[in-house]
């Protein structure tokens, strides 16, 4: 296996379950609604919903660095964390498919990375690929626990 397959094997732990920890990101989804998905169980916390677009957010990030494009995002900005417009539930389930979505693409951009570019920067001036891989790896799973979290103060 090659370390580009490890990391992947974990990415997908992380993300969509039999990760030895606990729940992944689509396991602490798991039958949450949009109501439920919007509530603020813990005032000064963000959202179920608004930690699903933030994720997305990352992901996606990551990806677009992989291909070249710095995704330069503004920390605590309202694209780091897209507001939740549409609260409906046809929204919720098109939010989880979008986030669905970009981890498959941004899993399909990992697998073609030769293991020969793990030390090299990701893009001039940024971390290597090898720390921003095991970054959003750490990133799905903080905000998993959030997830998790917030999920069991709602019931």
């Amino acid at each position: 296996m090659t370390e580009i397959e490890r990391i992947l094997d974990q990415l997908k732990r992380a993300y969509e379950g039999n990760a030895w920890h606990g729940p992944s990101v689509r396991e602490a989804l798991e039958g949450i609604t949009a109501e439920q998905a919007t509530k603020r169980p813990l005032a000064s916390a963000h959202s179920i919903w608004e930690l699903a677009h933030h994720i997305a957010v990352w992901e996606n990030a990551v990806r677009r660095r992989l291909e070249g494009d710095r995704a330069q995002i503004a920390l605590a900005s309202p694209e780091d964390w897209p507001p939740v417009d549409d609260q409906t539930e046809a929204a919720w389930e098109q939010a989880k498919a979008a986030l669905d979505r970009g981890h498959r693409e941004l899993c399909d951009t990992i697998s073609r990375v030769p293991d020969s570019r793990l030390d090299e920067p990701i893009l001039e001036g940024m971390s290597t690929v090898y720390v921003t891989l095991h970054g959003i790896i750490q990133h799905d799973l903080y905000h998993a626990g959030q997830i998790a979290i917030l999920k069991r103060a709602l019931t």
